[in-house]
């Protein structure tokens, strides 16, 4: 399901020669993640083209993922050498805490300078993940299109920020291929793929195999199941009943029951969830 899908068309190729040829424009490069997979939503083409760049790393969508992981996360990042921040930036939760550490920044560029320049930024990240909504947070206007589908924006875009601050918009990049297939998982899981192009009732099947194992309570929570059954087949197959999802001939609606198992997973309906701890 996932091996087959073409992870590099043509304007991600662009996009990364966008970064390389604008990257020594900024002084500073905000890489947003998803909270729930940190490592698969990492872009491993953006720590080579970014190398000793300063970057602030923000864990997006922190509302839906654990907290106790949040906190492991920030502690990882900030081990190497990173600035990190954990946000909502739909609705701009921690928007406020990363103008001030922006601000610092600028004021430590243009200490002792004569002429105030302006502090240059590059925010970059794989689809979905959230950028045009942090962008729409920090210049308090909607200057980036967004969407809860991946690739909604098209080419760069200098914007300006509060406090003589301007910010480079870049489009989503992803990699070439992936090396562990669980990062394609997880990153389809969250909608950084277009579900166009993935089998939904396979992902959601995958997807109740992870939670089976590392929230059972949750997912019996959430579809009132008296008790997890063995496999992950017969769990989509009891939480389809109890949604009613069932064609004629009592046949399962194995479609129209992904639908729901990945709409409320990426929702945060099921629970706040982490796909990915830090490694002890």
């Amino acid at each position: 399901m996932i091996e087959n899908i073409n992870w590099y068309p043509g304007h991600m190729k662009k996009t990364r020669e966008l970064i390389q040829q604008n990257l020594k424009m900024v002084d500073a490069v905000v890489e947003v993640i998803d909270a729930r997979i940190p490592v698969s939503s990492r872009n491993p083409i953006i720590d080579e083209l970014v190398k000793n760049k300063k970057r602030i790393v923000i864990l997006n969508k922190s509302d839906l993922s654990d907290s106790s992981a949040n906190k492991a996360w920030e502690q990882h990042f900030k081990e190497r050498g990173n600035l990190v921040l954990s946000m909502n930036c739909m609705s701009g939760g921690g928007a406020n805490q990363l103008l001030k550490l922006l601000g610092r920044l600028q004021e430590e560029k243009n200490r002792d300078q004569a002429r105030k320049k302006p502090y240059r930024l590059m925010i970059v990240g794989v689809p979905n993940v959230g950028k045009s909504s942090l962008i729409n947070r920090l210049t308090g206007k909607k200057s980036a299109q967004t969407g809860d589908r991946p690739g909604v924006t098209k080419g760069k875009q200098w914007l300006n920020l509060p406090g003589n601050m301007q910010l480079l918009d870049t489009p989503g990049i992803l990699w070439p291929k992936f090396e562990d297939p669980k990062a394609g998982l997880d990153l389809a899981f969250c909608g950084s793929i277009k579900d166009e192009v993935l089998d939904l009732a396979t992902l959601a099947l995958e997807l109740i195999k992870v939670l089976q194992a590392d929230y059972p309570k949750l997912l019996k929570e959430r579809y009132k199941l008296d008790e997890l059954r063995e496999t992950p087949l017969e769990n989509m197959d009891a939480i389809a009943v109890k949604r009613g999802c069932i064609l004629p001939g009592k046949r399962i609606d194995y479609e129209r029951i992904a639908k729901v198992l990945l709409d409320e997973f990426r929702s945060g309906t099921i629970g706040k969830i982490t796909l990915e701890k830090v490694e002890a």
